[in-house]
């Protein structure tokens, strides 16, 4: 019996490193991707005719760009590629999708499916961050890379995690004047830290010289910054900060400082795009070290799901080499389940390489920790949900006085996470709002159902008229109901 073809969502390393597997071992997928090019987030393409070196935008990363590019655009004619191509929806055995400019639906059944949908920013919001010229980081950095333009003349880049770091070498490194840094973690964290992360002494040194060339290159960096708020109405004019560890023995709070700018970068690390593996019914669990709900995955990829693999950070965060590695086990996993013989030494050496770095994640986890004060600092008339305009104050009062203690619960009395980002962007700090207003840990207080539409879709989508029902199916399900 001939079996369909096993589906890959997202063209990113995860994607690429799957597809490729895949390939090698006489099985042709199809390869689902809302970009016009494959590469994912981090190794996005620019445009045909862009005139920066790959060296000049991914840095260290130049040569496994390349390699993923080159995979990518070797295999793409032997495989069935649908750039532009958005899984808005999905169930048992049927994705629905979006496909290119034209914007018109489809259907695709699917037997075997891996789900490589990356990550996005974790956003907390602050006073301001609906003005405009405020950006998330990877909306920074992907302003960089595929339109080769800066968010502005004189950029702040704020929050905590890796990517801090990297997009604002990025920008510096590009001739943009990065007005600040500023990490809400400490030097004593990722002092703290170091022991885990020595086993991957590469990405560490990566990280190390990232700090490094930034303040050798007169860019102020500060630690335990919490920023205040945004200045200006039109457009971002400055924004307000201080150091947390410089309240005093009284308890008053650090002085406040102004930094002039007329753009700023945020997020706090990074939270996985879940949503395709909640719609095709995976079960999930909380993921205490990634202060999320993340899809259950054992080290083979396998979901709790038949025939679904979950490859890459849309799984939880482990960062690109990660990410191709999980792509390879994913379509080895698939292989196995469709029994075809793999490579039995292989599977094992990506498993312990993956490992290894888990614990290096580990360690970058404890050396940029979540901000636990947020919620409790977070004033009443701070905009959480800017698509339904829901203020902190709206949540806190729903667990007050109608007692929501669970954020399906909060999202039905305050419409919170039901805009066109469907809680993607809201969704974190929601649940950080009714934890803490609540008096229970944030594991307790559950996560946002996945909901179809997963992205937005234009209310103009061309949809195919359907198929005519034959007498015979009509005389069937009349059939059915008699009986």
């Amino acid at each position: 019996m001939t079996r369909a073809a096993p589906v890959i969502v997202g063209a990113g390393p995860a994607g690429v490193r799957a597809a490729q597997t895949l390939l090698a071992h006489g099985v042709r997928p199809i390869v689902i991707d809302e970009a016009a090019q494959a590469g994912g987030q981090i190794y996005r393409q620019p445009p045909r005719g862009f005139l920066r070196s790959r060296k000049t935008l991914y840095g260290f990363e130049a040569s496994r760009a390349q390699s993923v590019h080159s995979t990518f655009h070797a295999l793409r004619e032997a495989i069935d590629y649908r750039p532009n191509t958005l899984v808005w929806n999905a169930q048992p055995g049927l994705l629905d999708l979006m496909e290119g400019s034209a914007q018109s639906a489809s259907t695709l059944a699917w037997e075997d499916i891996i789900v490589a949908t990356g990550a996005t920013d974790r956003v907390l919001p602050f006073p301001g961050w609906t003005t405009p010229g405020v950006y998330t980081l990877g909306g920074s950095q992907v302003a960089l890379k595929f339109q080769g333009c800066a968010i502005g003349r004189s950029v702040v880049l704020a929050g905590n995690g890796p990517l801090l770091y990297l997009v604002a070498y990025q920008y510096a490194k590009a001739g943009a004047r990065v007005a600040a840094v500023l990490d809400s973690s400490s030097l004593a964290d990722r002092i703290a830290a170091l022991p885990a992360m020595l086993g991957q002494p590469a990405l560490l040194a990566k990280g190390i010289y990232y700090l490094a060339w930034l303040k050798l290159h007169g860019v102020p960096v500060h630690s335990h910054a919490r920023v205040l708020r945004v200045e200006g109405d039109a457009r971002v004019q400055a924004l307000v900060w201080r150091r947390e560890n410089l309240a005093s023995a009284s308890g008053k709070p650090g002085t406040e400082q102004r930094i002039e700018c007329d753009a700023v970068g945020f997020g706090y690390a990074l939270r996985s795009e879940t949503q395709l593996a909640d719609l095709l019914g995976c079960r999930f669990q909380f993921d205490s070290l990634q202060r999320a709900h993340l899809p259950v995955r054992d080290k083979s990829t396998r979901s709790s799901v038949p025939g679904v693999y979950l490859a890459g950070d849309g799984a939880g965060i482990m960062g690109a080499d990660a990410a191709e590695l999980a792509g390879e086990r994913a379509a080895l996993a698939l292989l196995q389940d469709r029994g075809i013989a793999v490579d039995a030494a292989r599977v094992t050496q990506i498993e312990a390489e993956l490992a290894r770095i888990g614990a290096f994640r580990l360690g970058l986890e404890r050396a940029f920790p979540f901000p636990e004060r947020w919620a409790a600092t977070a004033a009443d008339d701070l905009v959480i949900c800017r698509c339904e305009n829901i203020r902190a104050g709206e949540l806190r009062a729903a667990v007050r006085e109608k007692g929501a203690a669970e954020m399906n619960r909060l999202k039905a009395l305050t419409r919170v996470g039901m805009g066109r980002c469907q809680g993607r962007m809201c969704g974190a700090a929601a649940a950080e709002i009714l934890s803490h207003a609540a008096g229970l840990p944030v594991q307790e207080v559950g996560r946002l159902r996945g909901q179809a539409p997963i992205k937005p879709i234009p209310l103009g989508m061309h949809v195919p008229a359907p198929e005519p029902v034959s007498a015979r199916v009509i005389a069937l399900h009349a059939q059915e109901d008699a009986s």
